[in-house]
């Protein structure tokens, strides 16, 4: 079974900018799951595994595929959802993302739909436990609702070397502090946490947060009301790409094509940036774009593009 990467994604290059995404539809003890296409490599029936010791409990070992070895994870499991009734029919979605390959392990695939991301909701924070609850949306879609889930979240959370490291700040040596102020447009809490911090021991103390590009859009919109000059109250902006109500990509666009706003820096960090999504982040005018968890290279961009 395959999954063509280069078809989806060039669909959606050709929409810049749309608030649109599709969604993979998929099944696990009869719930209904999504995860974003661009995220999705490759879908393949369950592949024999070689478990590995010491791992983390949702690991249940690794497979080769194409001279590369993928560490499967339990998605299930993970969720605390029940076994697989009948696991010969199981499925393998590979992913890469964050510059990472891993497969999930779930029932079935259902579909692709094609979503807007207005009607994309935050979820309760207890949905599917943690802090935060590892759903970062609940998708309506024709007669029925998908929960997404924060695929990073789960990896952070079985792999935390995957994530953003405070290490890499350390590592920049001493430094000033910034007056500059930046606005962080981010929906996980834990995320914007880490980069607030992150840039305050890189020195950047004035952070505005904004969970997702609609409240950022509509932050800037006071902003340009106020009369002053727009450098007084934003001199970046970061911002994730997949976020509810309002992506970074339509953000970024509609920053772009305003007279008064466009030329604040404004950086795409994600864990979606690709070759291909390069392209379409350059092509709505993204001044840079970072892989998630490159916080350090975040901050060297940051350094240079507010110093213009």
């Amino acid at each position: 079974m395959g999954f063509s990467e280069s078809t989806s994604n060039t669909k959606i290059l050709l929409e810049s900018g749309t608030n649109e995404l599709e969604i993979m539809e998929f099944v696990i003890a009869g719930e209904l799951f999504g995860i974003n296409v661009a995220k999705v490599r490759e879908i393949m029936i369950a592949q024999e595994i070689k478990k590995m010791p010491n791992s983390h409990d949702v690991v249940e070992g690794v497979f080769k595929s194409r001279n590369e070895i993928i560490t499967v994870i339990d998605l299930g499991k993970y969720l605390n959802l029940p076994k697989s009734q009948n696991p010969s029919t199981d499925i393998f979605i590979v992913t890469h993302f964050n510059k990472l390959n891993f497969a999930f392990h779930v029932e079935s695939v259902a579909g692709i739909a094609r979503v807007s991301w207005e009607s994309i909701k935050k979820p309760d924070r207890v949905i599917y436990g943690g802090d935060e609850g590892v759903a970062t949306g609940i998708a309506e879609y024709k007669d029925r609702l998908i929960t997404i889930l924060d695929f990073e979240k789960i990896v952070a959370e079985i792999s935390p070397e995957s994530s953003i490291q405070f290490e890499d700040i350390a590592q920049l040596g001493e430094r000033k502090n910034n007056d500059k102020t930046v606005l962080i447009v981010e929906d996980s809490m834990l995320l914007s946490k880490m980069i607030v911090e992150c840039l305050s021991k890189a020195g950047y103390k004035n952070t505005i947060k904004a969970d997702n590009g609609k409240e950022a859009w509509e932050y800037l919109e006071e902003v340009k009301t106020s009369g002053d000059p727009i450098k007084n109250h934003v001199s970046c902006i970061v911002t994730d790409i997949e976020m509810p109500l309002m992506d970074g990509h339509r953000l970024t666009k509609l920053i772009k094509e305003d007279n008064i706003l466009k030329d604040i820096p404004l950086i795409l960090f994600s864990s979606l940036i690709s070759e291909e999504m390069r392209i379409k982040g350059k092509s709505i005018g993204a001044d840079e774009q970072i892989t998630k968890p490159e916080i350090a290279n975040l901050v060297g961009v940051i350094d240079r593009l507010t110093q213009k």
